[in-house]
C-alpha cells in the first residue's frame, strides 16, 4: 500500500487529544462550531470560555490563513455547552486531507452530537447577492472525485462504517429550525439555500471553471467544509452548514471584476453580526 493510501489518523492519537482537553476544562459540549474565514467572532459570544491555541493541543495541526485565529474555544452559548474552532485547516495549506478533518474525530470522541460548519464562499447562483447567507442543502466534493477523500485508507470501525451514506449529509430538521430562527431574527430576506461545491484552491476559479460548476448545479463554491462534513457524517454527527456569499464568481470574460481575499474578509465583517445572531439562536433551540 502506498504512503498516500495509508490511514493518517489513529484512534489512539485522537483519544490522547481528547484526554488532554478533558483534563484542561470541565466543559462537556454536545455542539461544535467550525468558524470560517473572518467568522471567528462566533467564539467571542461564548460565556465562561477557555481557549486553547492549536499549537498547545497534542497532535493538533496549526492554521496559517489570514482570518483564522487558530484556537479551540470551550464555553457556553445561550446556555448550551459548545466548542468552537476559531480557524480551520485547509487542503491547500499542505495538510493531508485526513489531518484537515482530525478535529472532527476529536469532536466525536469528546461526545459532540451536532456539528455546525460555516464558510466564506463565492456565489455561483445568479439569484444570489453579495452578503447573502446560504444554508447548505447538499455538496459536490471535487477533490473527492480525484481521490482526495478523508475516508480513504483503512477504516476504523470505532469511528464509523466503511461505506457511509451521504445523501442525508445535511440535517433537514436543523435546516427547518434555522429557517424559523432566520424569520424571528430578521434574517430571512437574505437567507438562501443551495448546493456548496468544494474545490482545492488556493487560487480562485477561472471563468471556464465557473461555467462548469454552474453546469454541475453548484450554487456556491469554496475551499473547505466538505471534508469535515464527510467525516462528521461518518462518525454519525448531525450537520448544519452555512455559507456566507462574500463575492460573486466571475463567469464573463468581459468582466473587470477581480476576486481577492481582502474583499472576502470585508464582506464577512459586514454580515458577521447577522451570522452570529442566527447561529446563537439556533444553538439555543437545539
Amino acid at each position: 500500500m502506498s504512503a498516500s493510501n495509508q490511514c493518517r489518523y489513529k484512534y489512539e492519537e485522537c483519544k490522547e487529544t481528547v484526554d488532554w482537553l478533558l483534563a484542561h476544562t470541565n466543559i462537556r459540549p454536545k455542539i461544535a462550531i467550525i468558524c470560517g474565514s473572518g467568522l471567528g467572532g462566533l467564539s467571542d459570544l461564548l460565556n465562561n470560555s477557555i481557549a486553547f491555541p492549536y499549537k498547545d493541543i497534542p497532535h493538533f495541526p496549526r492554521s496559517t490563513v489570514a482570518g483564522h485565529a487558530g484556537q479551540l474555544v470551550f464555553g457556553e452559548l445561550k446556555g448550551k455547552q459548545c466548542v468552537c474552532m476559531k480557524g480551520r485547516f485547509h487542503f491547500y495549506e499542505g495538510y493531508d486531507i485526513a489531518m484537515v478533518t482530525y478535529p472532527v474525530r476529536v469532536f466525536f470522541l469528546l461526545g459532540i452530537e451536532t456539528l455546525i460548519v460555516t464558510n466564506a464562499a463565492g456565489g455561483i447562483n445568479s439569484h444570489f447577492k453579495l452578503g447573502d447567507i446560504m444554508m447548505i442543502t447538499d455538496h459536490i466534493n471535487i477533490p473527492g472525485f480525484a481521490g482526495q477523500n478523508p475516508l480513504c485508507g483503512p477504516n476504523d470501525e470505532r469511528f464509523g462504517v466503511r461505506f457511509p451514506c451521504m445523501s442525508d449529509a445535511y440535517d433537514k430538521d436543523l435546516a427547518k429550525l434555522a429557517g424559523q430562527t432566520a424569520e424571528e431574527q430578521g434574517c430571512a430576506n437574505f437567507l438562501q439555500q443551495g448546493v456548496y461545491c468544494m474545490v482545492a484552491g488556493p487560487n480562485y476559479e477561472t471563468v471556464a471553471e465557473c461555467k462548469i460548476l454552474q453546469l454541475l448545479g453548484a450554487d456556491a463554491v469554496g475551499m473547505s467544509t466538505v471534508p469535515e462534513v464527510v467525516v462528521a457524517r461518518h462518525c454519525g454527527l448531525r450537520v448544519f452548514g452555512l455559507s456566507l456569499i462574500t463575492n460573486m464568481v466571475v463567469s464573463d470574460y468581459n468582466s473587470k471584476e477581480l476576486i481577492n481575499h481582502e474583499e472576502v474578509l470585508e464582506t464577512t465583517r459586514m454580515r458577521s453580526q447577522d451570522i452570529q445572531r442566527l447561529i446563537s439562536h439556533l444553538v439555543e433551540k437545539i
